[in-house]
């Protein structure tokens, strides 16, 4: 189970970070816009991963992952793209000066 421990402080720092966004403006908007997002990117990272492992171009020790799966894919896997759909929109966010959010 080492790749859920890897992922823990990537959706730790997602959620702080998130979280010290909410009192900018937008912030509902960045949401619905960064949960969308999350989507695709997790749909697409079902795809592309379940097709990468049934080509047999890597493979995950069953000792390192939690076993659960989507298709052959681990569930560890989608923390990544959940992790920057929600990261990247929000370090965007507190970079930008609050009087150039309040003009936009």
């Amino acid at each position: 189970m080492m790749y859920a421990l890897l992922t823990i402080p990537f959706l730790v720092l997602t959620a702080i970070v998130t979280v010290a966004t909410a009192r900018r403006p937008g912030f509902a908007a960045r949401m619905r816009a960064s949960a969308w997002t999350a989507l695709v990117l997790i749909i697409l990272t079902a795809i592309f991963d379940n097709v990468m492992i049934a080509l047999d171009l890597f493979t995950y020790p069953e000792h390192l992952i939690s076993g659960i799966r989507i298709g052959l894919a681990p569930i560890e896997d989608f923390s990544y793209p959940l992790a920057a759909a929600f990261l990247v929109p929000a370090i965007r966010c507190l970079c930008t000066p609050r009087r150039a959010e309040e003009e936009a």
